[in-house]
């Protein structure tokens, strides 16, 4: 499905003077067109050609687009579930499985269509979302997916996740919610042969993703290997996120988490992982070698105290390492620039250290580091070239007031949500909302689906 050119591809327009841009020299703002970025406009200058329109950004900071790389749509239907809070991975997991079971086509669009509306909404322009649960009736989830994303015209790397372990053949999820790997296979196919989008301005891009150690068979994990390399599709799988992880492998494999990836022909720069805690300096060392991306997910881990993400030890070694929210079951939000200012509170308290992790840091996790996670260099960037994606805040609240660094006040003080997003040189949101979506008729019947998961 190749991408769409944007409508009025050919007009320029010019985003004029933001308050504070993350860019060099476009203190002046930039010129879209085309779906583009064509020029940085320094500041008191002028672009060099006739633009179609001006738009006065002068209250705005500008940021990339963020890119959240880890997100499991249908889980805001669990929020603050009863069954489920304070609870650590496994039992967590295990009390929320049978209620997942009950997931339904309607139930899952519209927690798709919320999850993705919040996303927007907190300045996010391109999301990844790893859907794993496919229960009988279920069998379209994906495609679901990616007809709510094309509504709302935010960017989606979609994975096509899976589960073949189940408790009777000693995994985690119980029998009613797995599916054998011959369908999982031959969907994966289909998925990717009608929808992955391999271009430079891809709106849509598939890739593959069986869920975790504990829940997919060494077999499952190595031909979805073999058929991410023949489509030239990424992988991404759930790694390091708790000690039980490791003691599982230790004993139904005979080695660690990385060793039993490394062994289904796993590591390599298609593939990121979602977590990525409880990594040696030397398996660090090794993630960096093979540039295997890995995506940090602060509130969904700090909620569930499953531990610190080595950013810093990944990053030095020469890993990849983005930004995500994880399922909004335990974060309990889908709100990306959120989630910047909890990962830099988190990172400070594991380096123990003030200047350690910055709020730029946290900015970079969430853009360009994201960006190399899911193998797009033409996102998470403000410069010449790169895809439109642009989220546009305002300080006007009164959490803001004082703050003398506009772009480390986002972070520091706490924003929220976007005034205005850009995807692909289009209003996605305007005035804080997402354009087209009724607020309060989604709340109101995404409340009512909820309640079948009570």
């Amino acid at each position: 499905m190749p991408a769409s050119e944007p409508q009025g591809a050919t007009r320029r327009v010019w985003l004029k003077n933001p308050l504070a841009i993350l860019a060099e020299r476009a203190g002046g703002g930039v010129v879209v067109a085309g779906g583009r970025i064509v020029e940085l406009v320094p500041a008191g200058a002028e672009p060099s050609e006739l633009v179609d329109e001006t738009v006065d950004v002068s209250r705005h900071v500008v940021l990339p687009g963020l890119i959240n790389t880890h997100h499991h749509f249908y889980q805001t239907l669990t929020r603050a579930h009863p069954q489920a809070i304070d609870k650590e991975l496994f039992p967590w997991l295990k009390s929320l499985y049978p209620i997942w079971g009950r997931l339904d086509a309607d139930s899952m669009r519209l927690a798709a269509r919320l999850a993705l509306t919040e996303l927007l909404m907190s300045g996010c322009t391109t999301a990844a979302d790893h859907h794993y649960l496919f229960p009988a009736g279920l069998d379209d989830a994906i495609d679901i997916e990616v007809e709510e994303a094309a509504a709302l015209g935010i960017r989606v790397t979609l994975t096509r996740g899976s589960m073949d372990l189940s408790e009777k053949d000693g995994g985690l999820p119980p029998d009613s919610v797995v599916q054998d790997a011959d369908t999982i296979l031959a969907d994966s196919e289909r998925l990717i042969g009608r929808y992955h989008d391999r271009s430079e301005a891809a709106m849509l891009q598939i890739a593959l993703a069986p869920c975790s150690p504990f829940s997919v068979t060494r077999r499952l994990m190595s031909e979805t290997a073999a058929l991410a390399e023949k489509h030239d599709c990424r992988l991404h799988t759930h790694l390091g996120e708790t000690e039980d992880e490791n003691r599982f492998c230790e004993e139904t494999f005979g080695c660690r988490p990385l060793d039993y990836l490394e062994e289904v022909g796993w590591l390599g720069p298609r593939t990121w992982l979602g977590h990525g805690i409880h990594f040696t300096t030397e398996e660090c060392r090794k993630l960096g070698r093979h540039k295997v991306g890995v995506c940090h997910c602060p509130a969904s881990n700090a909620v569930l105290a499953s531990g610190f993400c080595p950013v810093r030890e990944l990053q030095e070694a020469g890993a990849p390492v983005g930004l995500g929210v994880d399922g909004s079951a335990s974060n309990d939000g889908s709100n990306m620039i959120a989630e910047l200012r909890t990962a830099l509170m988190v990172q400070r308290l594991n380096y123990r250290s003030a200047s350690a992790f910055t709020a730029r840091d946290a900015i970079q996790l969430a853009t360009e580091g994201s960006a190399a996670c899911l193998g797009r260099p033409e996102l998470g960037r403000i410069a010449v070239g790169t895809q439109a994606d642009l989220a546009f805040f305002t300080l006007d609240e009164l959490r803001f007031s004082g703050a003398h660094d506009p772009i480390a006040a986002l972070v520091l003080c706490g924003a929220q949500g976007a005034d205005r997003v850009m995807v692909g040189g289009q209003w996605r949101v305007m005035d804080g909302r997402p354009v087209g979506i009724d607020l309060e008729d989604l709340r109101a019947r995404h409340g009512e689906a909820a309640r079948r998961f009570a």
